[in-house]
C-alpha cells in the first residue's frame, strides 16, 4: 500500500508560515485544513507495499424502513449511572446499538451520495488515499439533519456530560479513503474554540469498522491529558504526534482501539486523546461526527489556526461572546 503525501505549504498555513507558532487564524476552508492536518501523523514505513484488504459488500438499505429510522432517532437511549461515571473517568465510551442496522445503512447511503456529489467522485470506488471532510450538511440535507439534530444522540451527550442542555457546534463527515494513513494523536480541546470543558463528540460510523479499517482509538483515563498537555504543537511535521505516542509508551498508557460493530457509537470528551490507524481496506471508512457543547458556553478569547474555520460554525459571534448563533441550535431538550 502506498500512501500519497499531501504536503503542507505556505498557502495552506498562511502568510506567517515561517513562524512555528499557531496563533494565526486559519485562512482556508475545512477540506484544506484536513489536507494539512493529516500530514502531521507519523506514517513512516507504515504498511508499505501491502495490498489493501477486501471487505464484503454492505447490504442495501430498505427504502421502506426510512420512516422507522426517523422514529428511532427521536427515541431515548437509556444510560446507566455506571456508564455516565465511566465516561467521566475514562473520557470516552462506546455504546452498542445506538443505531439499528437500517439506520446505519440509510445514513451511509446519504453520506456517500453527498460526498460523491461534492467531490465529483464515486466515493465507494475512489482510492486517492485522502481524508475527505464535509461539514454543516444538516443545512442542506433534510435526512442527514435528522441524524445531526437527533434527540436520541443529543440526550446521550447531555447525560454523559451531566448538563441539562446542549447545543450543536457542528456536524462533520469524515471519509478516510482506502490507503489513507493515520490520524495524528490529538484532543479536541485544541480544535473547538469554546471556553468550557463540557464538550462531547458523537462519532457515528456509517458501517462496521474492523481493525484493518482504522477504528478510533482512545488513551485512558481522561487524566492522561496532564501527561501531554505541555508538549509543544508543531504545524510543520510529525514531531507532536511522535512525542505524544512516545510519552504514552513510556508511561504505559492503556489504549482502547477495538473495532466498532454496526450501530455502535462512541462519545469522547473534549480532552480525550485519540487517534485512528490507517485504512488498509478497499472500502472507504465513513463516519458522521456531531459535536455538542453545554448551553451558555462562550467562544475563547483567542482562537488559533488549530480551531480551523470556526467562524463558519459560530457565525456573527466574536471571541468572548456566548456561542449561540442560529447555527448552534439546542438539540437537547427538544423544543415542544
Amino acid at each position: 500500500m502506498t500512501q500519497k503525501k499531501y504536503q503542507t505549504n505556505n498557502k495552506l498555513l498562511g502568510e506567517n508560515a515561517s513562524d512555528a507558532g499557531i496563533d494565526q487564524i486559519w485562512q482556508q476552508d475545512n477540506q484544506a485544513w484536513w489536507d494539512w492536518y493529516v500530514t502531521l501523523a507519523e506514517n513512516k514505513n507504515l504498511y508499505d507495499d501491502q495490498d489493501l484488504i477486501d471487505l464484503p459488500s454492505l447490504p442495501k438499505c430498505n427504502p421502506s424502513k426510512k420512516s422507522d429510522v426517523e422514529k428511532e432517532l427521536v427515541c431515548p437511549y437509556e444510560l446507566s449511572e455506571n456508564q455516565c461515571q465511566s465516561f467521566r473517568k475514562e473520557g470516552f465510551i462506546k455504546l452498542p446499538n445506538v443505531l439499528s442496522k437500517d439506520a446505519v445503512l440509510h445514513l451511509r447511503l446519504e453520506l456517500v451520495n453527498f460526498l460523491s456529489k461534492t467531490f465529483d467522485v464515486d466515493i465507494d470506488t475512489e482510492n486517492s488515499n485522502r481524508f475527505l471532510s464535509l461539514e454543516m450538511m444538516w443545512l442542506e440535507n433534510s435526512f442527514i439533519r435528522k441524524y445531526v439534530l437527533s434527540p436520541r444522540i443529543a440526550k446521550i451527550a447531555a447525560d454523559l456530560l451531566g448538563v441539562p442542555s446542549v447545543r450543536l457546534y457542528h456536524d462533520n463527515t469524515l471519509a478516510k479513503e482506502p490507503g489513507c494513513g493515520r490520524t495524528p494523536w490529538h484532543c479536541d480541546d485544541d480544535h473547538f474554540p469554546l471556553d468550557t470543558q463540557e464538550v462531547v463528540t458523537a462519532w457515528i460510523p456509517a458501517q462496521p469498522i474492523p481493525m484493518d479499517m482504522g477504528p478510533l482509538a482512545f488513551a485512558k483515563p481522561l487524566t492522561i491529558f496532564d501527561l501531554v498537555k505541555n508538549i509543544k504543537f508543531n504545524k510543520f511535521d510529525t514531531s507532536y504526534d511522535q512525542q505524544v505516542s512516545e510519552t504514552f509508551r513510556l508511561n504505559e498508557v492503556e489504549i482502547e482501539d477495538g473495532p466498532f460493530a454496526i450501530g455502535e457509537v462512541s462519545f469522547h470528551h473534549n480532552r480525550s486523546f485519540h487517534t485512528a490507524a490507517a485504512n488498509r481496506t478497499t472500502q472507504t471508512r465513513i463516519v458522521l461526527a456531531n459535536t455538542f457543547f453545554e448551553d451558555g458556553a462562550r467562544v475563547i478569547n483567542e482562537p488559533t489556526m488549530v480551531s480551523g474555520d470556526w467562524q463558519k460554525f459560530i457565525p456573527n459571534v466574536g471571541p468572548g461572546e456566548i456561542a449561540a448563533s442560529e447555527l448552534n441550535p439546542i438539540c437537547w431538550p427538544p423544543k415542544n
